[in-house]
């Protein structure tokens, strides 16, 4: 059998927030730094879960669910725009929490993806909308002449006069313009040639689960990634492959190396970007971390100087332990409030940390040299499998003396499902690796 190969950039857009009041430089950012809080031009955290992206004008135009963290409730679809990728605009909230009504106060709103229809020129924005108990799924759709709005909610999509019962949904436009609504399972449907309606059910459900639909096409051949049911856990996602949307599908197994649980994030869209020499697939993944949405996100980058646990000028209050993880030196505490302090003199600091089992939520405060706070971030170091990542990385500062102190929240990412049963994190402990500067 011959096998698919799969090339995909890792764009791995894990857009998990920070509270965050540090106005960044304009133009600073110089490179994606996937799962890793970004900063718009006001130095505002980017916050767009479940995101896409269209391409308009010369622009990369970013839609995603706005996010607290003390609620799932809808707070929002946000728009942000770009010319690279990482350097990004806040143009709007593009559709709002609506004063009453199935978009209302609290109300679900998820997995927002818009589309450009390109025989009317309208923008067409779909959703997942339901309550916070998630007992009145359907899929819904919004519409606006601007691409970043403002969106009119118009209500549920129908097909044969119902709407479409489902929750984890995704949409994925032809080469010809037809464009298709994918629901949890691997169904796919056909939009009428509005994209206000479905016209025919392409393909029927191809396993159970199949959550985060995303698809996309290269050359002739389809890619169809799915999600297994974990809740809010990572897992290992997978894909198919088919020569026409109706199937046959072939399981061509998991799209990141085995027990990666995909990066530690979850599909959310495919950006397919035509170049003057190729063509590039773009993944995005989010990265789900519950409760604290707004606050947290985690990945890799490379930074110059290193700072390791046992250096001397790290201070330390409460109880840390040192050891080694995998010849890794670390240091590591549960206690409420422990903290790690240092004071460096550069333009961007970044945080390695072991992410385990058993580890929680960390906050991270850097002060000017005044002693304003100027980044309030809350980072989420807990993985069901082990691994060494950055879990926090500054945006660039001006070159200047500032103090970095991390500190042990006390709290950890845990939820329950229908039975009750216990999910997440099983402690409250912070395990560092290192810190890195950019002087």
């Amino acid at each position: 059998m011959k096998k698919h190969r799969l090339t995909i950039f890792i764009f791995s857009l894990m857009l998990l927030q920070s509270a965050n009041i540090f106005a960044q430089q304009a133009g600073k950012t110089e490179a994606i730094y996937s799962g890793l809080p970004w900063y718009d031009q006001n130095g505002k955290v980017v916050s767009a879960h479940g995101a896409n992206i269209v391409q308009q004008n010369g622009k990369f135009y970013l839609f995603g669910e706005a996010h607290s963290d003390t609620s799932n409730a809808f707070a929002g679809f946000n728009c942000y725009s770009s010319k690279d990728l990482y350097n990004w605009k806040f143009e709007s909230v593009a559709l709002p929490v609506q004063k009453n009504g199935k978009l209302g106060p609290n109300r679900v709103g998820e997995r927002v993806k818009v589309m450009k229809n390109p025989f009317s020129g309208e923008f067409i924005m779909l959703m997942h909308v339901d309550t916070l108990g998630y007992k009145d799924q359907f899929v819904g759709y919004a519409t606006a002449k601007n691409i970043a709005g403002p969106y009119q909610f118009k209500g549920p999509l129908l097909f044969k006069g119902k709407p479409i019962k489902k929750w984890d949904m995704g949409t994925f436009q032809d080469d010809d313009g037809t464009g298709y609504l994918l629901t949890h399972g691997g169904m796919i449907h056909q939009l009428s040639k509005d994209y206000k309606s479905i016209i025919a059910e392409i393909n029927p459900a191809i396993t159970t689960g199949f959550e985060s639909p995303t698809l996309f096409r290269k050359n002739n051949t389809y890619y169809f990634i799915g999600s297994h049911l974990t809740s809010w856990e990572k897992n290992d996602n997978y894909y198919y492959t088919s020569k026409s949307l109706s199937g046959p599908w072939t399981a061509r197994g998991l799209l990141a190396p085995k027990d990666k649980l995909t990066w530690n994030s979850q599909a959310t869209f495919i950006l397919k970007i035509s170049g003057t020499k190729d063509t590039t697939f773009m993944f995005m993944g989010d990265r789900w971390s519950f409760p604290k949405q707004l606050s947290t996100a985690n990945s890799k980058s490379i930074i110059r100087k290193t700072i390791l646990p046992g250096d001397q000028t790290i201070s330390l209050t409460g109880n840390w332990k040192s050891s080694t993880i995998d010849s890794i030196s670390i240091i590591r505490s549960d206690e409420t409030k422990a903290s790690l302090s240092f004071n460096f003199s550069g333009k961007q600091i970044g945080l390695y940390a072991v992410l385990l089992p058993d580890n929680g939520y960390a906050k991270v405060e850097i002060r000017d040299k005044k002693g304003k706070i100027i980044i309030n971030n809350i980072i989420d170091l807990y993985s069901k499998s082990p691994m060494l990542q950055l879990a926090f990385l500054s945006p660039m500062l001006p070159k200047s003396d500032y103090k970095v102190t991390v500190s042990v929240l006390g709290e950890r990412p845990n939820w329950s499902d229908k039975r009750k049963s216990l999910y997440g994190s099983t402690g409250n402990n912070i395990t560092i690796a290192k810190l890195i500067i950019q002087e």
